[in-house]
């Protein structure tokens, strides 16, 4: 992709919500870009995949991009369109959080390129030596209140007459015009992208540039992903699919996109992929005219995965979900129990019980007459093997690796039992 295809590659996914005027002549040369993300946790979930992967696709189009995490802007606190104040972390969990934070990001851009490496930077390296007063006279004078109240995101909060907005919270827009400021000033970058929710804070960057510094600075902010069905892009049964392994399993994170449904699988293709518009046509098509083979899904999950995770990774979800739904559970191995017993399958830990027990306390049968009607009618699987005796005792000698019991009810019911 050519620099000054960007924005027609973007437009043509649906990935560009709001720009500043004469964007696109402006990345007709090499920039420099930014995108900063908040240490909330000590891991991203997927709701930060689109800009992350923009962040990549800017870098394979010839631009720079530079990871910001918000070590400074994460002890405060985004209020954009938040129905109330966030809590406040201590100094040493956030300092956490941004070193696993930055070991993460670094999976989606190149910091080894040639000719235009990503670059890392913290937002507390040029915010903590800052005093009130230096930050009240070079910065916050450039401000109105009136303006900043008459930014969408505080207006909401201030109608909130339960929560409000604190005084901490309202200067966050000031915070992030300062990064921006101090990225344009000292590396030269004049692109900053984010969510659509970030909008007022971005232009206030472009703002307090042009009066600081008389420069001139572009935004551009991406889509929020929402589902066809209305529900919460990035959640599930089981919770927020997290980016972190340890947070999430590549099982678990592979199934999810497996699953997507078929009203979002092209707009999903479109914002997560890397295939050409022209393939991701071709892909639908063929989804199309035979849905019950999920091929759009399966190669979302596949990219997805090996991007996130790695092809190992995905290799063990893909065992992991020949194993569970074509019954070849020997080729499993230790790790790939322990992925779902994570969040890959309903599970519960205790000491050795009985089959029947634990047939009732996974919730594969809601009483002990219903799970003895399964057994009897033959439904009842454990670890691969038809069983109808209720009295099985699944202790250590008949677990998988010594601490694995997976049952199964009817064909696609699962629950794993994992032994204290």
């Amino acid at each position: 992709m050519s620099k000054s295809n960007i924005i027609a590659d973007l437009t043509a996914r649906g990935l560009v919500a709001q720009a500043t005027p004469e964007l696109s002549n402006h990345l007709a040369q090499p920039r420099t870009l930014y995108c900063g993300f908040d240490p909330t946790a000590d891991s991203l979930h997927i709701g930060s995949l689109v800009p992350l992967l923009a962040l990549k696709r800017f870098q394979l189009a010839g631009h720079t991009p530079i990871i910001v995490v918000g070590g400074a802007t994460g002890m405060i606190g985004d209020p954009s369109f938040k129905a109330q104040e966030r809590k406040l972390n201590d100094e040493s969990t956030i300092k956490g959080w941004v070193e696993k934070l930055k070991k993460q990001t670094s999976r989606f851009v190149d910091f080894d390129a040639p000719q235009n490496p990503a670059q890392m930077a913290n937002n507390y390296d040029w915010t903590h030596g800052v005093s009130v007063l230096q930050f009240l006279r070079d910065i916050g004078k450039h401000f109105s209140v009136n303006n900043l109240i008459s930014k969408e995101a505080i207006r909401e909060r201030l109608k909130r007459e339960d929560s409000g907005i604190s005084y901490t919270e309202f200067t966050y827009p000031l915070l992030q015009a300062f990064d921006f400021q101090q990225l344009f000033q000292h590396h030269n970058c004049t692109l900053q992208i984010g969510g659509s929710d970030q909008w007022g804070n971005m232009t206030a960057g472009t703002e307090l540039i042009r009066k600081t510094l008389k420069g001139e600075a572009h935004v551009l902010t991406l889509p929020l992903v929402t589902k066809a069905d209305g529900t919460k892009f990035g959640k599930t049964e089981s919770g927020t699919i997290w980016l972190s392994a340890e947070k999430t399993s590549p099982y678990a994170f592979y199934q999810f996109w497996l699953n997507t449904a078929d009203a979002d699988i092209e707009a999903f293709l479109n914002y997560f992929s890397f295939k050409d518009i022209a393939d991701i046509s071709n892909l639908i098509s063929e989804h199309k005219a035979a849905p019950e083979k999920r091929a759009a899904q399966l190669a979302l999950a596949e990219e997805l995965t090996t991007l996130v995770h790695g092809e190992a990774a995905l290799k063990a979800a893909q065992r992991i979900s020949t194993a569970l739904f074509g019954g070849e559970l020997d080729s499993l191995t230790e790790a790939d129990y322990a992925q779902l017993a994570l969040d890959g399958l309903p599970t519960i830990r205790e000491a050795e019980t009985t089959l029947l027990d634990a047939l009732v306390k996974t919730e594969l049968a809601k009483s002990n007459r219903e799970a003895r009607d399964f057994l009897t009618g033959k439904a009842v699987q454990h670890n691969g093997q038809a069983v109808t005796d209720e009295k099985l005792e699944l202790n250590k000698h008949n677990a998988r690796f010594g601490r694995y019991h997976l049952l199964k009810r009817g064909k696609r019911n699962f629950a794993l039992l994992v032994l204290e």
